[in-house]
């Protein structure tokens, strides 16, 4: 049994996906189209009915913005492999935080990189 954080225990894979894809908002059906599976598939894996094949798992993965070994249980730490060590580094490493505030942050992040990426293409546009 895993622990994560405050009280949050998960041990499978389908929690694991279920956990992130909740955390990001996302529906089942949200989810199953980035992962190019049917809600059908994706209820079957968040059920542990079903185990992904390493396809659909890596398009999992990158609809989640996560790491197979996050979802494989081998870490606790859902940010993507690339965002290793420079996430959260400065800050007394991920081992500081929770998942919830890890994903908040990384959520913050991306949110404000999206924004500035956006203005800057304005600017860009105007000028």
């Amino acid at each position: 049994m895993k622990r994560l954080g405050r009280g949050v225990t998960m041990q499978t894979l389908g929690e694991r996906i279920k956990y992130l894809r909740e955390l990001r908002q996302l529906t089942q059906k949200d989810l199953a189209s980035q992962a190019e599976i049917s809600v059908v598939q994706l209820s079957r894996y968040e059920t542990n009915d079903r185990k992904p094949d390493p396809e659909v798992l890596r398009n999992i993965v990158d609809a989640l913005d996560t790491s197979a070994d996050y979802l494989l249980g081998r870490t606790n730490d859902p940010s993507p492999a690339a965002e290793k060590g420079m996430s959260l580094s400065f800050f007394g490493g991920p081992e500081a935080y929770t998942a919830d505030e890890i994903a908040m942050m990384e959520a913050a992040l991306k949110a404000y990189r999206e924004q500035k990426k956006k203005l800057l293409d304005g600017d860009e546009a105007k000028g």
